[in-house]
């Protein structure tokens, strides 16, 4: 580029804004560079025309005035900024409490749904055990169950075989029934003869007696009083069952009478110290072989009746609780024959 292509231009520019120091100064010079291209005789006729402007200063009163409204209009700016500034704190500080406030409050709400929901995990979680538990005892009774069905079930065909069997034997028992009534008319018949042969002996002047030989007869019965050995003494239970096999029972006493005549039967000899007769104690009470109570407590000299004791009687010495498993002799009766 040459260098009559490069023109300069200055422009002089006076402000009232200027500060005190720079007052002194008339003017201040802004150069700019330009390129460019132009002909040369018109470079040469605009070198001619550049000049300085300058802008004379205005009066020192003028310059101040227009500082001090410059002053008053970046205070009224300062001064709205302030408040500008101001409400934006405040609305800050509001929404920050409004947030707080929301905050704790929501803070709190949370605190209680964790309460709640920590009570219905507790709740829950016993819930849990107890269902676990049911669970456990149901687990424990449906496996007994199944046991006891299958017990139950063993049971029930042990009980249908023996059902079946139950069926056979009655049928078995029902065939030996027929049999033995079959037998037991043709024993019957025997049984009446010998009845016949024992109360009528036979003998050229038959006659029948109301007792068998060796009974004593007396107050429609018939007595026999068995004065064995020592040696085949027996317990009261034994003696009664050897009276039974007689078709008799141990003596029942009905009357005072009846009592006086026991004397009689009920000697003491071969060492005999007493007779069984048919009074034992029953919790706590004499009763007799048919079911009765002794009614005059006089006959047994008022003597308690203690469990397992029963009563022998002697002539002369009168009735005396022994007990029942001791031996001695005994006394039968039964009814006589009415002819």
């Amino acid at each position: 580029m040459a260098e009559d292509d490069i023109h300069y231009a200055s422009v002089v520019i006076k402000s009232n804004k200027q500060p005190k120091s720079e007052a002194k100064k008339e003017e201040e010079s802004v150069y700019t560079e330009v390129k460019v291209k132009k002909e040369p005789a018109q470079a040469i006729k605009e070198e001619e025309t550049i000049s300085k402007v300058q802008v004379d200063k205005e009066p020192a009163q003028g310059k101040a005035a227009g500082r001090f409204g410059l002053y008053g209009q970046l205070a009224g700016c300062f001064g709205i900024l302030s408040a500008i500034l101001l409400l934006i704190i405040i609305g800050i500080c509001v929404y920050f409490a409004t947030v707080q406030e929301s905050t704790a409050n929501e803070l709190n709400q949370l605190k209680s749904n964790q309460r709640i929901l920590q009570r219905e995990i507790h709740n829950l979680t016993n819930l849990n055990n107890k269902l676990s538990s049911d669970y456990t005892n149901l687990t424990t009774a449906s496996a007994a169950l199944k046991n006891t069905i299958t017990t139950l079930a063993a049971e029930n065909h042990n009980l249908t075989l023996l059902n079946e069997e139950l069926k056979k034997d009655r049928k078995n028992l029902s065939d030996i029934i027929e049999h033995m009534e079959k037998t037991g008319n043709e024993l019957n018949v025997s049984r009446a003869q010998w009845s016949v042969d024992a109360y009528c002996p036979r003998k050229a002047d038959r006659k029948c007696n109301s007792c068998q030989e060796g009974w004593k007869s007396n107050f429609s019965s018939c007595y026999a009083y068995n004065d064995h050995e020592s040696s085949n003494w027996r317990n009261w239970e034994g003696a009664r069952e050897d009276c039974r096999t007689k078709i008799s029972d141990l003596i029942v006493v009905a009357n005072e009478k009846e009592k006086e005549y026991l004397k009689d039967i009920s000697p003491a000899i071969k060492g005999i110290t007493g007779y069984w007769i048919g009074l034992r104690a029953v919790n706590g009470t004499w009763r007799w072989i048919d079911g009765s109570d002794l009614i005059n407590q006089t006959w047994i000299q008022q003597q308690p009746a203690i469990d397992g004791h029963c009563v022998t009687t002697l002539t002369n010495k009168g009735w005396k609780s022994v007990r029942c498993n001791e031996t001695r002799a005994w006394i039968c009766e039964k009814k006589a024959l009415t002819l």
